[in-house]
């Protein structure tokens, strides 16, 4: 997954990522705890540390910055730290039986994947604490209640609508999409002030680019524009 995501970063011909589990059964029932135990206990504290800190194992959701858009087209259960991958993306749509939650909390297993940090950012403060500390699973239209996914279709339209949602961005030219991600990803939590300076900042990156002049351009003279994707 580490190498797809380098992958799909570097790719100038991928504009969007979808992200969805094999079959129709489950995005992800989150990690084998049958093979965790021997993998931390059995590792050395500076190799642990390493992998925790790093995007490898336990963490492949951070140290990897893409600015592309990314969707998660959840089919069935999605727990544990496959809901925390479902939080990494930034469109989330499900098929209507799917399942969520942090079911690691019944095994002791504390939340690695990023989840303590954006759960809170996209369902808010006290509905993150209340489904990290309960583990409670809850359905698609809980999920859709509390803010954690965009859209709920039906299963076999799941990857129809991914696809549909994924055409649409790519119509768009992408140099403004991903100056406004990345300004929304890095400004969050930071001062309003601070906020501000990095929104200009990146704004002014997409100004010495051609594509940002050919829009206001062919407005103008009343014709489709011709983007490079710069």
């Amino acid at each position: 997954m580490v190498e797809a995501w380098g992958e799909f970063k570097d790719d100038e011909d991928a504009f969007v990522a979808i992200i969805t589990g094999a079959g129709d059964r489950a995005f992800c029932s989150g990690a084998d705890l049958s093979g965790y135990l021997p993998k931390v206990s059995g590792t050395p504290t500076y190799l642990r540390r390493r992998a925790y800190d790093g995007p490898g194992f336990g963490g492949f959701t951070r140290g990897i910055d893409v600015f592309k858009p990314i969707i998660a087209a959840i089919n069935g259960v999605c727990f544990a730290g496959r809901m925390e991958i479902a939080a990494a993306a930034d469109i989330r749509i499900c098929a209507d039986s799917a399942r969520f939650g942090c079911l690691e909390r019944r095994w002791n297993v504390g939340l690695g994947d990023g989840g303590t940090q954006r759960m809170p950012r996209i369902m808010g403060m006290g509905n993150a604490l209340y489904y990290i500390i309960t583990g409670k699973e809850f359905d698609a239209e809980e999920a859709m209640r509390v803010g954690f996914v965009n859209e709920i279709v039906k299963g076999e339209r799941l990857m129809k609508r991914g696809v549909e949602l994924a055409e649409i961005i790519c119509e768009f030219p992408q140099g403004a999409i991903r100056v406004d991600k990345e300004a929304l990803i890095r400004g969050v939590g930071t001062p309003l002030t601070e906020g501000l300076r990095l929104e200009s900042m990146l704004f002014n990156t997409l100004l010495a680019t051609r594509d940002f002049h050919e829009g206001p351009k062919a407005f103008v003279e009343k014709r489709k524009p011709k983007f490079d994707d710069e």
